[in-house]
Protein backbone atom coordinates (compact mmCIF):
# COMPACT_ATOMS: atom_id res chain seq x y z
CA UNK A 1 0.00 0.00 0.00
CA UNK A 2 1.36 3.26 -0.74
CA UNK A 3 1.10 6.10 1.62
CA UNK A 4 0.84 9.98 1.83
CA UNK A 5 2.26 11.27 5.28
CA UNK A 6 1.07 14.99 6.27
CA UNK A 7 2.64 16.79 9.20
CA UNK A 8 4.95 20.07 9.44
CA UNK A 9 6.55 18.24 11.82
CA UNK A 10 9.80 17.16 10.52
CA UNK A 11 10.56 14.72 13.88
CA UNK A 12 7.01 13.80 13.52
CA UNK A 13 7.21 13.51 9.54
CA UNK A 14 10.54 11.05 10.22
CA UNK A 15 9.20 9.01 12.76
CA UNK A 16 5.91 8.62 10.50
CA UNK A 17 8.12 7.54 7.58
CA UNK A 18 10.13 5.13 8.90
CA UNK A 19 7.15 3.36 10.88
CA UNK A 20 6.08 3.10 7.28
CA UNK A 21 8.81 2.08 5.54
CA UNK A 22 8.98 -0.83 8.34
CA UNK A 23 6.06 -2.40 7.26
CA UNK A 24 6.06 -5.22 4.72
CA UNK A 25 4.02 -4.39 1.71
CA UNK A 26 3.54 -0.78 2.35
CA UNK A 27 6.06 2.26 0.91
CA UNK A 28 6.00 6.40 1.15
CA UNK A 29 4.13 7.79 -1.48
CA UNK A 30 5.18 11.00 -0.43
CA UNK A 31 5.76 13.47 2.50
CA UNK A 32 3.85 17.22 2.34
CA UNK A 33 4.28 19.74 5.49
CA UNK A 34 0.85 20.98 4.75
CA UNK A 35 -2.59 20.86 3.77
CA UNK A 36 -1.86 22.56 0.59
CA UNK A 37 0.71 20.64 -0.25
CA UNK A 38 -0.87 17.33 0.04
CA UNK A 39 -3.43 18.26 -1.67
CA UNK A 40 -1.33 19.14 -4.76
CA UNK A 41 0.81 15.69 -4.30
CA UNK A 42 -2.68 14.19 -3.63
CA UNK A 43 -3.85 15.01 -6.81
CA UNK A 44 -0.96 14.54 -8.77
CA UNK A 45 0.07 11.38 -7.52
CA UNK A 46 -2.87 9.27 -5.70
CA UNK A 47 -2.09 7.12 -2.60
CA UNK A 48 -4.01 4.26 -0.95
CA UNK A 49 -4.06 6.16 2.70
CA UNK A 50 -3.01 9.72 3.21
CA UNK A 51 -1.51 10.20 7.33
CA UNK A 52 -3.09 13.35 8.33
CA UNK A 53 -2.09 15.72 10.91
CA UNK A 54 -4.64 18.00 12.33
CA UNK A 55 -2.37 21.16 12.87
CA UNK A 56 -0.73 23.07 10.60
CA UNK A 57 0.66 26.34 9.25
CA UNK A 58 -1.67 27.82 6.44
CA UNK A 59 -4.40 24.61 5.72
CA UNK A 60 -4.97 22.50 8.45
CA UNK A 61 -5.62 18.63 8.09
CA UNK A 62 -9.49 19.37 8.48
CA UNK A 63 -9.54 21.50 5.73
CA UNK A 64 -6.88 19.54 3.40
CA UNK A 65 -9.46 16.37 4.71
CA UNK A 66 -12.27 17.82 3.39
CA UNK A 67 -11.29 18.90 0.14
CA UNK A 68 -9.26 15.78 -0.71
CA UNK A 69 -12.60 13.54 0.21
CA UNK A 70 -15.05 16.13 -1.95
CA UNK A 71 -12.29 16.02 -4.94
CA UNK A 72 -11.01 12.40 -5.51
CA UNK A 73 -12.66 10.16 -2.21
CA UNK A 74 -9.57 7.96 -0.05
CA UNK A 75 -8.51 6.68 3.20
CA UNK A 76 -7.65 9.10 5.53
CA UNK A 77 -5.94 8.38 8.82
CA UNK A 78 -5.85 11.49 11.26
CA UNK A 79 -2.43 10.65 13.11
CA UNK A 80 -2.32 13.91 16.11
CA UNK A 81 0.47 14.67 18.66
CA UNK A 82 -2.49 15.25 21.33
CA UNK A 83 -5.39 13.68 21.68
CA UNK A 84 -6.89 15.69 24.94
CA UNK A 85 -6.58 19.19 23.35
CA UNK A 86 -7.67 18.32 19.49
CA UNK A 87 -11.28 16.60 19.98
CA UNK A 88 -12.87 18.91 18.42
CA UNK A 89 -10.68 19.09 15.57
CA UNK A 90 -10.71 15.59 15.07
CA UNK A 91 -14.09 14.99 14.96
CA UNK A 92 -14.37 17.67 12.35
CA UNK A 93 -11.96 15.50 10.20
CA UNK A 94 -13.79 12.37 11.17
CA UNK A 95 -17.02 14.39 10.20
CA UNK A 96 -15.30 15.51 7.11
CA UNK A 97 -14.37 12.33 5.42
CA UNK A 98 -11.68 10.70 7.32
CA UNK A 99 -11.85 6.97 8.21
CA UNK A 100 -10.17 6.95 11.47
CA UNK A 101 -7.90 8.74 14.41
CA UNK A 102 -4.96 7.68 16.48
CA UNK A 103 -1.84 9.63 18.59
CA UNK A 104 1.64 9.72 16.90
CA UNK A 105 3.40 7.08 18.85
CA UNK A 106 6.16 9.38 21.71
CA UNK A 107 9.66 7.98 21.91
CA UNK A 108 8.79 6.21 25.34
CA UNK A 109 5.61 4.50 23.27
CA UNK A 110 5.47 1.47 21.26
CA UNK A 111 4.47 1.97 17.42
CA UNK A 112 2.04 -1.53 17.31
CA UNK A 113 -0.74 0.53 17.76
CA UNK A 114 -0.50 2.82 14.99
CA UNK A 115 0.94 -0.48 12.55
CA UNK A 116 -2.24 -2.63 13.84
CA UNK A 117 -4.12 0.50 12.16
CA UNK A 118 -2.51 1.34 9.11
CA UNK A 119 -2.55 -2.77 8.40
CA UNK A 120 -6.36 -3.02 9.19
CA UNK A 121 -7.10 0.02 6.47
CA UNK A 122 -4.44 -2.13 3.87
CA UNK A 123 -7.59 -5.33 4.21
CA UNK A 124 -10.67 -2.82 3.88
CA UNK A 125 -9.21 -1.05 1.33
CA UNK A 126 -8.35 -4.59 -0.41
CA UNK A 127 -11.82 -5.86 0.76
CA UNK A 128 -10.66 -9.34 1.48
CA UNK A 129 -11.85 -10.22 4.68
CA UNK A 130 -13.78 -13.14 5.43
CA UNK A 131 -17.36 -12.61 5.52
CA UNK A 132 -18.86 -12.72 9.06
CA UNK A 133 -21.02 -16.06 9.61
CA UNK A 134 -24.34 -15.69 10.12
CA UNK A 135 -26.39 -15.51 13.70
CA UNK A 136 -28.63 -18.46 14.41
CA UNK A 137 -32.22 -18.78 14.74
CA UNK A 138 -33.58 -16.74 17.65
CA UNK A 139 -35.51 -18.30 20.27
CA UNK A 140 -39.14 -16.81 19.85
CA UNK A 141 -40.29 -17.85 23.21
CA UNK A 142 -37.94 -15.00 25.16
CA UNK A 143 -38.95 -12.55 22.84
CA UNK A 144 -40.72 -9.73 24.47
CA UNK A 145 -42.85 -7.64 21.64
CA UNK A 146 -42.88 -4.44 24.05
CA UNK A 147 -39.06 -3.27 23.80
CA UNK A 148 -37.60 -1.78 21.07
CA UNK A 149 -33.70 -1.17 20.21
CA UNK A 150 -32.23 0.94 17.55
CA UNK A 151 -28.62 -0.07 16.63
CA UNK A 152 -26.69 2.76 14.52
CA UNK A 153 -23.67 1.65 12.74
CA UNK A 154 -21.10 4.04 10.53
CA UNK A 155 -17.38 4.57 9.47
CA UNK A 156 -16.35 7.27 7.23
CA UNK A 157 -18.22 10.71 7.90
CA UNK A 158 -20.17 8.68 10.83
CA UNK A 159 -19.79 11.30 13.48
CA UNK A 160 -21.42 14.16 11.79
CA UNK A 161 -23.76 11.60 10.60
CA UNK A 162 -24.80 10.12 13.67
CA UNK A 163 -25.84 13.49 15.26
CA UNK A 164 -27.54 14.81 11.94
CA UNK A 165 -29.77 10.99 13.09
CA UNK A 166 -30.26 12.02 16.63
CA UNK A 167 -30.48 15.89 16.66
CA UNK A 168 -33.62 14.99 15.20
CA UNK A 169 -35.02 12.26 17.99
CA UNK A 170 -36.70 14.27 21.00
CA UNK A 171 -35.72 13.58 24.90
CA UNK A 172 -38.48 12.08 25.39
CA UNK A 173 -37.62 9.19 22.40
CA UNK A 174 -38.70 5.88 24.02
CA UNK A 175 -36.09 3.48 22.41
CA UNK A 176 -32.86 2.53 23.27
CA UNK A 177 -29.68 3.24 20.93
CA UNK A 178 -26.33 1.57 20.73
CA UNK A 179 -24.34 3.51 18.34
CA UNK A 180 -20.96 1.30 16.90
CA UNK A 181 -18.24 3.46 15.17
CA UNK A 182 -15.16 2.86 13.46
CA UNK A 183 -12.84 4.85 16.30
CA UNK A 184 -10.18 4.59 18.59
CA UNK A 185 -10.87 4.05 22.18
CA UNK A 186 -8.82 7.27 22.71
CA UNK A 187 -11.14 9.28 20.83
CA UNK A 188 -14.37 7.39 21.91
CA UNK A 189 -15.58 9.44 25.70
CA UNK A 190 -14.69 12.61 23.43
CA UNK A 191 -16.96 11.92 21.27
CA UNK A 192 -19.86 10.66 23.66
CA UNK A 193 -19.04 14.50 24.97
CA UNK A 194 -19.09 16.09 21.33
CA UNK A 195 -22.15 14.59 21.26
CA UNK A 196 -24.13 15.21 24.50
CA UNK A 197 -23.60 19.08 23.16
CA UNK A 198 -25.44 18.37 19.64
CA UNK A 199 -28.41 16.19 20.67
CA UNK A 200 -31.51 15.90 23.09
CA UNK A 201 -30.80 12.21 24.16
CA UNK A 202 -27.97 11.58 27.03
CA UNK A 203 -25.03 9.92 25.18
CA UNK A 204 -22.40 8.01 27.14
CA UNK A 205 -19.93 5.02 26.08
CA UNK A 206 -20.64 1.69 26.92
CA UNK A 207 -19.45 -0.02 30.09
CA UNK A 208 -18.81 -3.64 30.59
CA UNK A 209 -22.49 -5.08 31.72
CA UNK A 210 -24.67 -2.15 30.71
CA UNK A 211 -28.24 -2.93 29.60
CA UNK A 212 -30.11 -0.95 26.62
CA UNK A 213 -31.84 2.21 28.70
CA UNK A 214 -35.36 3.46 26.35
CA UNK A 215 -34.39 7.01 26.22
CA UNK A 216 -30.80 6.89 26.14
CA UNK A 217 -27.60 6.55 23.61
CA UNK A 218 -24.81 3.97 24.27
CA UNK A 219 -21.69 4.19 22.22
CA UNK A 220 -19.36 1.53 21.75
CA UNK A 221 -16.17 2.53 23.24
CA UNK A 222 -12.87 0.40 22.93
CA UNK A 223 -10.50 -1.17 20.53
CA UNK A 224 -12.36 -4.63 21.27
CA UNK A 225 -16.06 -5.86 19.27
CA UNK A 226 -19.21 -5.14 21.15
CA UNK A 227 -21.91 -7.53 21.64
CA UNK A 228 -25.22 -8.11 22.93
CA UNK A 229 -25.78 -10.99 25.01
CA UNK A 230 -28.85 -13.41 25.51
CA UNK A 231 -28.94 -11.52 28.94
CA UNK A 232 -29.80 -8.63 27.39
CA UNK A 233 -25.91 -6.87 28.54
CA UNK A 234 -23.55 -5.42 26.28
CA UNK A 235 -20.25 -6.64 26.75
CA UNK A 236 -17.08 -6.20 25.11
CA UNK A 237 -15.24 -9.25 22.81
CA UNK A 238 -11.77 -9.25 20.88
CA UNK A 239 -13.61 -12.03 18.35
CA UNK A 240 -13.60 -11.91 15.71
CA UNK A 241 -10.11 -11.02 15.25
CA UNK A 242 -10.47 -11.31 11.27
CA UNK A 243 -12.25 -8.51 10.70
CA UNK A 244 -10.34 -4.85 9.91
CA UNK A 245 -13.03 -3.32 11.14
CA UNK A 246 -13.25 -2.38 15.27
CA UNK A 247 -15.54 -2.24 16.57
CA UNK A 248 -17.16 -4.33 14.10
CA UNK A 249 -20.56 -3.32 12.61
CA UNK A 250 -21.50 -6.55 11.45
CA UNK A 251 -20.54 -7.90 14.61
CA UNK A 252 -23.26 -5.76 17.10
CA UNK A 253 -25.67 -5.99 14.74
CA UNK A 254 -25.70 -10.25 14.42
CA UNK A 255 -25.59 -10.29 18.35
CA UNK A 256 -29.05 -7.96 18.24
CA UNK A 257 -30.19 -10.33 15.97
CA UNK A 258 -29.55 -13.71 17.70
CA UNK A 259 -30.22 -12.33 21.11
CA UNK A 260 -32.44 -9.07 21.50
CA UNK A 261 -35.52 -10.52 22.91
CA UNK A 262 -38.00 -7.69 21.51
CA UNK A 263 -38.25 -5.56 18.36
CA UNK A 264 -35.14 -3.65 17.01
CA UNK A 265 -34.30 -1.43 14.27
CA UNK A 266 -30.91 -0.86 12.37
CA UNK A 267 -29.24 2.54 10.60
CA UNK A 268 -26.27 1.97 8.32
CA UNK A 269 -24.45 5.24 7.44
CA UNK A 270 -22.14 6.37 5.68
CA UNK A 271 -18.95 4.23 5.54
CA UNK A 272 -15.54 2.95 4.21
CA UNK A 273 -15.90 -1.11 3.20
CA UNK A 274 -18.64 -3.51 3.57
CA UNK A 275 -18.77 -3.76 7.60
CA UNK A 276 -22.72 -4.07 8.69
CA UNK A 277 -24.30 -5.02 5.49
CA UNK A 278 -24.04 -8.68 6.91
CA UNK A 279 -25.95 -8.22 10.58
CA UNK A 280 -28.87 -5.61 8.76
CA UNK A 281 -29.42 -8.62 6.38
CA UNK A 282 -29.73 -10.69 9.43
CA UNK A 283 -31.97 -8.06 11.30
CA UNK A 284 -33.76 -7.91 7.96
CA UNK A 285 -34.21 -11.61 7.85
CA UNK A 286 -36.16 -11.36 11.19
CA UNK A 287 -38.19 -9.21 9.90
CA UNK A 288 -37.04 -6.26 11.69
CA UNK A 289 -36.95 -3.11 10.13
CA UNK A 290 -33.68 -1.63 8.43
CA UNK A 291 -32.36 1.45 7.13
CA UNK A 292 -29.48 2.15 4.96
CA UNK A 293 -28.17 5.71 3.89
CA UNK A 294 -28.38 6.97 0.58
CA UNK A 295 -25.29 7.49 -1.98
CA UNK A 296 -26.08 11.58 -2.36
CA UNK A 297 -25.75 12.03 1.25
CA UNK A 298 -23.04 9.32 2.67
CA UNK A 299 -19.40 10.73 2.40
CA UNK A 300 -18.26 7.57 1.16
CA UNK A 301 -21.02 5.37 -0.51
CA UNK A 302 -19.39 2.29 0.95
CA UNK A 303 -21.00 0.07 3.86
CA UNK A 304 -24.82 1.19 2.84
CA UNK A 305 -23.83 0.56 -0.92
CA UNK A 306 -22.93 -2.84 0.33
CA UNK A 307 -26.19 -3.46 2.13
CA UNK A 308 -28.04 -2.45 -0.35
CA UNK A 309 -26.69 -4.61 -3.36
CA UNK A 310 -27.73 -7.72 -1.05
CA UNK A 311 -30.78 -6.49 -0.48
CA UNK A 312 -30.72 -5.90 3.54
CA UNK A 313 -32.41 -2.41 3.60
CA UNK A 314 -36.31 -2.04 3.76
CA UNK A 315 -35.40 2.00 3.18
CA UNK A 316 -32.87 3.91 1.80
CA UNK A 317 -33.03 7.37 2.82
CA UNK A 318 -31.54 10.81 2.79
CA UNK A 319 -29.15 11.44 5.98
CA UNK A 320 -31.92 13.99 6.51
CA UNK A 321 -34.91 11.76 6.45
CA UNK A 322 -33.30 8.96 8.70
CA UNK A 323 -34.03 10.65 12.06
CA UNK A 324 -37.60 11.24 11.06
CA UNK A 325 -38.14 8.14 9.70
CA UNK A 326 -37.13 6.29 13.58
CA UNK A 327 -39.55 8.86 15.10
CA UNK A 328 -42.36 7.61 12.77
CA UNK A 329 -41.24 3.89 13.82
CA UNK A 330 -41.29 4.82 16.93
CA UNK A 331 -44.85 6.44 17.20
CA UNK A 332 -46.38 3.55 15.02
CA UNK A 333 -45.56 0.74 17.32
CA UNK A 334 -46.52 3.45 20.35
CA UNK A 335 -43.40 2.25 22.65
CA UNK A 336 -42.90 3.35 25.81
CA UNK A 337 -40.63 4.03 28.39
CA UNK A 338 -41.38 1.45 30.66
CA UNK A 339 -41.54 -1.29 28.56
CA UNK A 340 -37.84 -1.47 27.75
CA UNK A 341 -36.61 -0.14 31.50
CA UNK A 342 -37.99 -3.60 32.96
CA UNK A 343 -35.23 -5.38 30.76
Amino acid sequence: MRIGIVNDNNMALEALRRIVNSMHGHEVAWLARDGLEAMAKSSDDTPDLILMDLIMPGMDGVEATRHIMQQSPRAILVVTASVESNLALTFEALSAGALDAIKIPEESETDQALKKKISDIAKILGKNEPEPKAPGPMNASNINRNSLLIGIGASTGGPAAVVEVLSALPASFSAAIVVVVHIDKEFAPGMAEWMNDMVDLPVRPVKEGDRPKAGEVLLAATNEHLILTHEQTLRYTPEPRHTPYRPSVDTFFSSMAKHWHGKAVAVLLTGMGKDGAQGLKAIRDHGWHTIAQDEKSSVVYGMPKAAASIGAAVDILPLNQIGQALNKLVKKENYSLSHIDGV
